[in-house]
């Protein structure tokens, strides 16, 4: 069964992360239009405890990677474009070309980006590093703002101010 914390700490708002079998297998936003909180089963388990201390890190600036167990569901190329996703470093960004000469489909930049659109696994698999062939923020599935403030935080901004209990 899939069980679903709700991260206490965010500067982006309610963030919900979802284990099953040991590892994680989602993590969606307040707005994600695909988790219904209504239906989701809450409780906790140290993996999900662990994601959350891990989370709450990247948030306060601390941390740069993730080291969580992972069992995203996808297409092989969805999975292949996933794991390039981790492989871009923390602070740097690559657009949609990039991901898709890396994973071998040169052409496929739209195939990429619906990929990173069914990333189900948002922040730990940094889908929000990904940007337009001109240095342009365009698609994310918790809305550009979130985006932005991703990048900002990866590029040292700070936001004491904001970074206060998510309700």
């Amino acid at each position: 069964m899939k069980i679903f914390c709700h991260l206490k700490y965010s500067l982006i708002g309610k963030v919900f992360v979802g284990e099953e079998d040991g590892a994680i297998t989602d993590l969606h936003f307040e707005r994600s239009r695909d988790f219904d909180a209504q239906r989701a089963v809450f409780g906790s388990t140290p993996l999900l405890a662990e994601a959350e201390r891990q989370l709450e890190g990247y948030f306060a600036g601390t941390r740069r990677t993730f080291c969580l167990p992972l069992a995203p569901r996808g297409t092989d190329f969805q999975m292949r474009c996933w794991e390039a996703l981790r492989a871009i470093p923390y602070g740097s960004t690559e657009s949609y070309g990039d991901i898709a000469r890396k994973v071998g489909s040169p052409k496929a930049c739209r195939a990429v980006g619906m990929a990173n659109n069914r990333n189900p696994i948002a922040i730990i698999i940094p889908c929000h590093r990904v940007i337009g062939s001109d240095g342009s923020l365009v698609g994310f599935g918790g809305g550009l703002e979130i985006k932005r403030a991703l990048l900002a935080l990866e590029a040292g901004a700070v936001f004491s101010d904001e970074f206060k209990p998510a309700p």
